[in-house]
Parts: structure tokens; C-alpha cells; sequence
């Protein structure tokens, strides 16, 4: 500290590790050195000076998911993300964080990492603020040269991903290889999730994106990659229910996407889970599927986001192409459409929400805003005019999926 604030970081050190151990030198406090997602780069030793954030953090190698949200939530992130000046952090008790004082890492307009020091026996002075911002000077010039480096590998990876996503390789051994070769462990199993935008994904919300997915603890984000308005992420589920894993992510992403960017209308479609890598295609295209039947089958739809949960709708397509090829009409429907065209009636739209709400009377009556004599009196009237027995499941899924199909055709 008897160094000029001009002369205490004047020295060279090829290591980000010695960089954290000289600030912590300087300043007399703990120091941790993170990157804009929030991944360790380098920690100054220290004796018993710390807090339970900060060891979660070292063990981790990244900031635990819940500080990070407790920092979104009390604004010092957005702070940090808004200016080059040391901001002061109060301790939050239920996430383990203490005293700290935080300063961004900028080049030009963009924020590369941050500097945390700990405040837990000492209050840096006014004198010694002007010192960390001297540091996170330093800091640039290191977090440039891995900022470089990481740009080229991103490069090659999402290159090896759109090669898995257009069956470009398709071969077991070829694929892991691949994954090797890019330093990834392949997956034991996997998932392509497909999430898509109202707008063209520019690059402040690319970066926000990736803010998300680096940050995000609960599935292993493998690869990822934008295109137009669409984001596609390879992921590993953690947990014995992989689903349930998967989707709680895919909420939890529309969610701080419109809580913290603002970004809303983003629709999900999730492939299904396989365990061989060579299926990462299918998934995808599985994902595509989702996506394109929500949008023709909205109210249907509404909570569905897997395509293992999209029942019937799996099959549409294959059983649309060949009702056209066959050109066959389902008779019962065919006398419901003839009747109301001559009497001017909806029988055909009170089946088909009758079967939408599993032949349930009262739940059908309150959707069609009728009472509910009105329409059991008109489920009498459809059995009768179609010559169609609701009772036999086989009849009312034959009457339904053709309900489904004549959509198709709109």
C-alpha cells in the first residue's frame, strides 16, 4: 500500500491467478476474479477471511445459481452491467454473501467480467476504490486475450453442432469423435431444445441469451448455437427425471428472459430424450415438430411443450398425408357438417370441445357458455345425427383425430 495508485499494479504476471493474489495485496481483502457469465477465473489465498459464497464459488469453479439471483433481484447486477464504477454490496444472509464491493470489466461498451472483494474485516477507503478500478484495467488486458481464444472455439463447436442437427454426421464413432475433438464429453443422454423469438435475434439479446445459459445450474448446457429468430441448445437433464428437469429449465428461461431483458413471446418445443448421440437429429426435428403444432393447434396445445406429451399430434402430419392420398371422409362428421350447413347449427364445434375436454359435460358447457342440460341434449343430438357411439372409444378417437385433421387442411 505504499505504492503511488500509478505504481501498484505496475509489474508483469502471465498467470490471472497472480493478477488476484497482487489486488489482494494491495487491498488487504479476499479477491475473486469472474468472467460476464459468472465462471471463476482466478481467486487471490486467503486464511479464514471468507464467507460460504465464495467457497461455494471456488468449489464450483462458478457462482451458485441462487447468489446470482439474489444479486438480479437487489439490482447490483444491473448496476454492474450499467457502469465502470466500484459498487458496495450489501451481505445477504440467506445465500451466504457478505460485505463485498464489485467492479465490471469493460472494453468499449461491453462488459467482460468483474472483480469481487470481500469486506469482511475492513472497509476499503475512498483511496483504495481508485486502486480497484486501477485493477480491473489490468484485468482487461487478460480477460481480452481468453476472450479471443474462446471466440475461435465457439466457432468450432457450434460449426460441429449444425453438422449433429442436419444429419451431416451421423455415424456413432464419428460423432463422439467429434465431441472429443472439441473437448466435450458426449452425452449420456440428451435433448434439443428450440426455443423461438417474435424478432430476428440481435446481438444485445444473443448476449443476453448467453448470459442465461451459462448461468443456468439446473441441465448441462452442451452446445448451442442461433438461427434468425431461433435459439437451439443441446442439453443433459441432471436428475432421475429428466423431463421434469428439462422443462423446469425451459420455464425458468421464459421467465428471466422477460423479468430481467424484457424479452417476451419466446415459444419452447423439447425434443425427446434419447441416449445415443445419433439421434440428436431426430430430437431436433422433434423439436421443429413442436414448435410448428403449437402454432396450428394453439388452444389445443396451450400446455404442452414436449413432444413426448403431444399424444395424437405426433401423428397428424403422416395421417393427414394419407387421408389426402386416399382421399377418404369420416362419415360421421361429414352428416355433422351437412346438418349444420342446412340448419345453420355448430354441432360440429360442440363435439369436438366436448372431446377436447375429455367428455366431461360441465367443463365442455362452461367453455361453450351453455347450460348444461343445453348440451347433453346436444351430445343426444350429435349421436343421433351421425350415427356416431361416444361411448365406444374407438369411435370417439376416430371422430376426433379427424376433428384434428380437417385443420390440417385450413
Amino acid at each position: 500500500m505504499n505504492k503511488p495508485a500509478n505504481e501498484a499494479f505496475n509489474y508483469n504476471a502471465d498467470r490471472l491467478e497472480d493478477v488476484a493474489d497482487r489486488i489482494s495485496e494491495v487491498l488487504q481483502c479476499p479477491i475473486t476474479i469472474e468472467d460476464i457469465n459468472h465462471r471463476l477465473l482466478a481467486y487471490s489465498t486467503h486464511d479464514d477471511c471468507t464467507d460460504p459464497a465464495r467457497i461455494s464459488t471456488i468449489i464450483g469453479r462458478r457462482v451458485p445459481e441462487k447468489v446470482i439471483n439474489s444479486l438480479w433481484r437487489d439490482g447490483t447486477i444491473p448496476m454492474l452491467l450499467q457502469t465502470d464504477e466500484p459498487i458496495r454490496v450489501k451481505n445477504i444472509d440467506e445465500v451466504g454473501l457478505g460485505n463485498r464491493i464489485a467492479i465490471s470489466i469493460w472494453k468499449n461498451n461491453e462488459v467482460l467480467g468483474f472483480i469481487w472483494a470481500l469486506e469482511i474485516n475492513k472497509k476499503l477507503t475512498d483511496d483504495e476504490l481508485d486502486l480497484l478500478k486501477k485493477a480491473a484495467q489490468v484485468v482487461k488486458n487478460k480477460l481480452l486475450n481468453l476472450h479471443n481464444r474462446k471466440s475461435k472455439k465457439e466457432e468450432r463447436n457450434q460449426e460441429f453442432f449444425w453438422k449433429l442437427l442436419t444429419g451431416h454426421i451421423h455415424e456413432e464413432n464419428d460423432i463422439i469423435n467429434g465431441f472429443h475433438d472439441i473437448g466435450i464429453t458426449p452425452p449420456a443422454q440428451h435433448s434439443v431444445v428450440l426455443f423461438r423469438f417474435s424478432d430476428e435475434i440481435k446481438e444485445p439479446t444473443e448476449k443476453q441469451i448467453n448470459y442465461l445459459l451459462q448461468t443456468t445450474q439446473q441441465v448441462q448446457i452442451i452446445l448451442s448455437t442461433l438461427d434468425q429468430n431461433e435459439l437451439i441448445i443441446l442439453l443433459a437433464p441432471k436428475s432421475g427425471e429428466p423431463l421434469s428437469d428439462i422443462k423446469q429449465f425451459v420455464d425458468w428461461t421464459i421467465l428471466q428472459l422477460k423479468e430481467r431483458f424484457m424479452i417476451d413471446d419466446v415459444k419452447a418445443g423439447i425434443g425427446s430424450i434419447y441416449k445415443e448421440t445419433e439421434q440428436i437429429e431426430l430430437s431436433y426435428k422433434e423439436a421443429i415438430a413442436v414448435q410448428n403444432i403449437k402454432k396450428r393447434f394453439v388452444d389445443e396445445t396451450k400446455g404442452l411443450i414436449s413432444f413426448s406429451e403431444l399424444g395424437i399430434y405426433q401423428y397428424l402430419d403422416l395421417l393427414h398425408e394419407k387421408r389426402k392420398q386416399e382421399g377418404f371422409v369420416n362419415y360421421p362428421l361429414r352428416k355433422l357438417k351437412e346438418y349444420d350447413e342446412m340448419h345453420h347449427t355448430n354441432l360440429v364445434e360442440t363435439l369436438e370441445v366436448y372431446l377436447d375436454k375429455d367428455s366431461n359435460v360441465n367443463d365442455a358447457a362452461k367453455a361453450l357458455n351453455v347450460h348444461v342440460n343445453t348440451l347433453s341434449y346436444r351430445i343426444k343430438r350429435i349421436s343421433q345425427i351421425a350415427e356416431l357411439d361416444l361411448r365406444d372409444p374407438n369411435q370417439k378417437i376416430t371422430v376426433y383425430l379427424n376433428l384434428k385433421l380437417d385443420k390440417m387442411s385450413l
